[in-house]
């Protein structure tokens, strides 16, 4: 796929250091702690009074995986068939089909529109049309970081690579497309949701996979990992192919937007090298902006 984008001048992306706070939230009273190397309050309050609630739209509270209720059993078996079939030799032949960039061209707002009838089986928190999440997402970043025009685009094309769903970019099925992602070609780490089903995946068999690091170097680099395919690695192959002047932490946004075990409980760490050190402080500011 080649997605037209309109050239922007480069950007400044130096993270900052402290948050603004009376930009981000309104007057914030509360007590900051320290948030992945930011300043961020305790409960994050808009200016209008609203506080982001502590439940989901099924009663429960967010990206809680153990649950009782339908979607829950959806997510689940998802994640199961994700887990079993995802192997490193699976991810090589999806990266080298789609790395064609073959199937269409189209402008990112007709991508958009596109997601209109997608919805993510993976999210035990939505099961609404994707081009909503895409629009509040963008909106959210918007109002918080207001000059920093390239993380507005970042936000709102995050997730365009879900139309690998649709019959016309393969029809792909939902745990090829969808879900947290993490690393193949060394071990399954434990912070992975639903971990139990690796037992049954083939490269766990394989001794040369097994090892923390496997065939992978200590500080390699994750842009030298190969990621579990999906949404995010296809739209960063699309971001990076078609030669997209987005600085590096949006791509680093894009492809690792799902890796909760990096992000959320510090997993892999020891693949990163230094750009990716710098390129994921803008991650944690936006996952905190749109949680």
């Amino acid at each position: 796929m080649t997605i037209r984008i309109e050239q922007q001048e480069a950007v400044n992306t130096a993270a900052p250091a402290v948050v603004d706070q009376k930009n981000k939230v309104g007057e914030v009273k509360e007590e900051l702690v320290l948030d992945g190397g930011f300043v961020v309050p305790d409960k994050v309050v808009s200016s209008n009074g609203f506080a982001a609630p502590d439940i989901n739209a099924f009663g429960n509270s967010f990206r809680n995986y153990n649950a009782e209720n339908e979607r829950q059993k959806t997510v689940e078996n998802l994640y199961k068939q994700q887990h079993i079939t995802q192997t490193l030799d699976f991810v090589k032949k999806m990266r080298a089909e789609y790395g064609k960039l073959d199937k269409a061209e189209m402008s990112v707002w007709e991508c958009c529109e596109l997601l209109n009838s997608v919805v993510d089986d993976s999210d035990p928190d939505l099961d609404e049309p994707q081009i909503q999440h895409l629009l509040q997402t963008a909106e959210a970043i918007r109002k918080d970081y207001p000059n920093e025009d390239w993380l507005h685009l970042t936000a709102l094309i995050h997730d365009l690579g879900k139309i690998l769903l649709l019959p016309q970019f393969g029809g792909l099925p939902q745990w090829a497309v969808v879900g947290d992602t993490y690393p193949l070609g060394c071990a399954f780490d434990e912070s992975n949701v639903h971990h139990k089903y690796f037992a049954e995946n083939p490269d766990s068999k394989n001794p040369a996979y097994t090892t923390k690091n496997g065939v992978y170097k200590e500080g390699c680099g994750l842009d030298s990992v190969y990621m579990s395919w999906g949404h995010d690695d296809y739209m960063y192959l699309v971001a990076k192919e078609n030669k997209t002047t987005l600085p590096s932490p949006a791509l680093f946004i894009v492809r690792y937007h799902s890796f909760y075990p990096l992000h959320r409980h510090g997993a892999y760490k020891q693949l990163m090298n230094k750009q990716d050190e710098e390129d994921i402080k803008w991650l944690h500011i936006f996952k905190y902006v749109i949680t």
